[in-house]
């Protein structure tokens, strides 16, 4: 899959994550490329615990940032739910643990309408086009864990977001992105015997 190589007896790393969807992006269509490191990295999930760490705490993590390719590992916290976003840039999530289940939406006179929807369970791949707009859920009582994979810089393009209840357009904020983390942690934390 991907590049041809497979995981092999060695231990994963961050720098052979960053390094093969690197070299994906030197491919034909590099965000089918992408998908398939992602569904070859997502197949063996302890070995990405092991290269990135256990999640003890939901939030972002950039393994790598640049102009032309981003690489997070992103754990939702559990019961946490993101607000309609868009990226503005083709977006590959795989998922390594947990489940993300997302909504669909599309622009409408009043904002937005619903255009379905997708679980993604772990070890399950998610590709997503440079105009899809979508929200986040994680609806299970364990972190949704995954490498989401960006086709661009993820911290400098503008882009929109929108209320979760009126649907009203706005500019994207990631720090509020960032206290709703902060947020959902708390609860989470506070719930637990």
């Amino acid at each position: 899959m991907g590049n041809g190589r497979n995981l092999g007896p060695m231990a994963l790393t961050v720098d052979d994550i960053v390094a093969r969807c690197q070299a994906a992006l030197a491919q034909h269509t590099p965000i089918l490329a992408v998908r398939d490191v992602l569904a070859e990295l997502v197949a063996h999930p302890t070995r990405l615990e092991e290269a990135l760490g256990p999640v003890e705490v939901g939030g972002i993590t950039t393994l790598h940032n640049a102009a032309d390719l981003t690489v997070l590992q992103v754990a939702w916290t559990p019961g946490m739910s993101l607000y309609p976003h868009e990226h503005r840039m083709w977006a590959a999530i795989g998922m390594y643990g947990g489940q993300e289940d997302n909504a669909f939406f599309r622009r409408a006179p009043s904002g937005l309408e619903s255009a379905g929807g997708k679980e993604l369970p772990a070890g399950a791949v998610l590709v997503l086009g440079d105009d899809v707009i979508h929200s986040v859920a994680n609806s299970r009582r364990e972190y949704a864990v995954a490498l989401h994979v960006y086709g661009g810089d993820f911290f400098t393009v503008e882009r929109s977001e929108w209320d979760p209840e009126t649907y009203q357009e706005r500019p994207r904020d990631l720090e509020r992105t960032r206290r709703l983390f902060d947020e959902a942690n708390t609860r989470w934390f506070t719930q637990q015997p």
